[in-house]
Formats: C-alpha cells, sequence, structure tokens
C-alpha cells in the first residue's frame, strides 16, 4: 500500500526551500543511459512523487515535454506557482494509476520519493507507459549527510550523528531500517534484463546552516517526532544548532557550509520489442 505525506502546505514550502535537487552529474549519468537506448529527439519524461518540482525543472532542456506528478495539491499547488520552462506541467495524480497511455514515455523517473509507493503497482504502472527502450530512473540518498567545516568536520559529523539517532524511532515503519537496502529489493524486484545499480556518488553542495537544519526537519522523522511532541522536537533542532555553532565557532546560521549527500540510485530499460 502506498504511503501518502509531506501533503500540507507548510510542509510543501519547506521541501521547496530546503530540499536539495540532484546534481547535474547525476542528471548526465541519467542521460547517458537513456541515450544509449533511443536514439534522436526525447520527447516524453513524467518525474513521479515530483514534490515542488526542484528535480522536474531539471529535465526540462532535455526533453519535448516534461509532466510531474504528484499525489499532494499543496505540493503542486507550488511547483506550478514558481517560474517553470514552457515545457512543464503538473498534473495530480497517484504513482500507481499514472495518467498515460501505454508506450509513450521516454523516461520514468522518481527523485527520493519510490520508496513512499506501493511498489509492485508502480513499477507494473512505469513499464506499462514506457515505450521500448525507454529508461526507468529511482534516484535517492542517504539520510546521513555529512558536514565539512575546516578543522571542525570530524566534530560537526559526530553531532550530526546524534541528531539522526534522535530522530531514527520515529522512521516510518513502511519504509524499513534502511533506505538504501529499501532501493536495493527494488531494484530485484525490477524486471528488465538491462538494469543498473549505483550507490555512493558523494555530492558536495554550500549552504548555510540554517539550510541544512532546514533540510533535515524535512526529513519524515522529523515530521514524525514534531507531530508527536513539537515542542521536544524543536528544543533538539536548537539544541543540535546551538551545539553546531560552538564547534563553527560561528555565530550566526547563515554561516555555510559544505553538506555532502550520498546518492544510490536505479537504472534500468525496457526491453525493444522483437
Amino acid at each position: 500500500m502506498a504511503q501518502r505525506h509531506f501533503e500540507g502546505k507548510e510542509h510543501a514550502e519547506s521541501y521547496q526551500r530546503y530540499r536539495v535537487s540532484p546534481p547535474q552529474e547525476l542528471l548526465d549519468e541519467v542521460l547517458n543511459f537513456l541515450r544509449k537506448r533511443i536514439q534522436g529527439y526525447l520527447d516524453l519524461a513524467v518525474d513521479v512523487g515530483c514534490g515542488s518540482g526542484q528535480g522536474t525543472e531539471l529535465l526540462a532542456p532535455h526533453f519535448l515535454t516534461v509532466v510531474g506528478i504528484d499525489v499532494s495539491p499543496a505540493q503542486l499547488e507550488i511547483a506550478s506557482s514558481k517560474e517553470h520552462a514552457a515545457n512543464v506541467c503538473y498534473r495530480q495524480s497517484p504513482a500507481e494509476e499514472l495518467p498515460f497511455e501505454d508506450d509513450v514515455a521516454d523516461l520514468v523517473t522518481s527523485m527520493a520519493a519510490t520508496h513512499w509507493f506501493d511498489h509492485p503497482r508502480f513499477l507494473r504502472e512505469a513499464d506499462r507507459i514506457l515505450r521500448p527502450g525507454g529508461c526507468l530512473a529511482l534516484l535517492s540518498y542517504t539520510m546521513d549527510f555529512e558536514l565539512e567545516y575546516g578543522e571542525s568536520t570530524s566534530k560537526l559529523n559526530e553531532i550530526c550523528q546524534e541528531f539522526y539517532a534522535a530522530l531514527h524511532p520515529f522512521r516510518k515503519a513502511y519504509i524499513g531500517s534502511s533506505s538504501l537496502e529499501l532501493y536495493k529489493k527494488i531494484y530485484d524486484s525490477v524486471s528488465y534484463n538491462d538494469k543498473e545499480w549505483h550507490e555512493c556518488l558523494r555530492c558536495r553542495k554550500i549552504m548555510p546552516l540554517s539550510g541544512f537544519i532546514g533540510l533535515v526537519e524535512t526529513f519524515s522523522t522529523y515530521q514524525g517526532f514534531l507531530e508527536k511532541d513539537p515542542v521536544e522536537a524543536k528544543r533538539l533542532s536548537q539544541t543540535i544548532t546551538d551545539r553546531l555553532l560552538e564547534e563553527m565557532g560561528a555565530s550566526s546560521t547563515d554561516t555555510e557550509v559544505t553538506v555532502v549527500v550520498k546518492y544510490f540510485y536505479i537504472l534500468a530499460s525496457k526491453p525493444q520489442k522483437s
């Protein structure tokens, strides 16, 4: 059964503000995989579980049409209201009932959302709408982001690990104890012979410390804690922020840090018709 989360307007706004977009290096991996299997122009890309559209927009230069799909009206309202390319549009739909005809999509992708879907039903729908040779690209990242800040790096990551450990009891049972292991199971269930598993693509992104804290606060674990005990959840976040600032020797959360994101991803191609 699919899970529905992140549908409130406030959380959707936080998603748009803090969630990281897939890096160009990862997007290039997807496109290179696809172009080896489909020659000529690329017609349609479908981004499932698109949220507020950070990843959807990156596909615009490479396809005639890009459609972002999400079940949440609040997420789609934000995605549609911000400036976006003319060939990008957004539609409300569950991942398991995609509003497309058979064999029409060159790419079906999901960026840090597949874990919430009903996996067998979603994979069947992706297979239905992909054209022969089309690509399925399921991208995500581990939640144990690392920080880099000069000589403070090691101590900062000790504090971050305490933060993640405090949130772990609020992890949704549906996605298990490890996203990496869950995606490996999804990879095993992809029926195509032409498929690849990749992990530990490390990408660095510079952002203010407030951006890192805001990012962690969008996690389902933090949101679960916030729902159960908002006072303690906010106290934890503030305590971690204060400790990080102290170790950095900084006074403002506008101080920039380097955030290391560790991506893993599945690439698979629907067989050509014989």
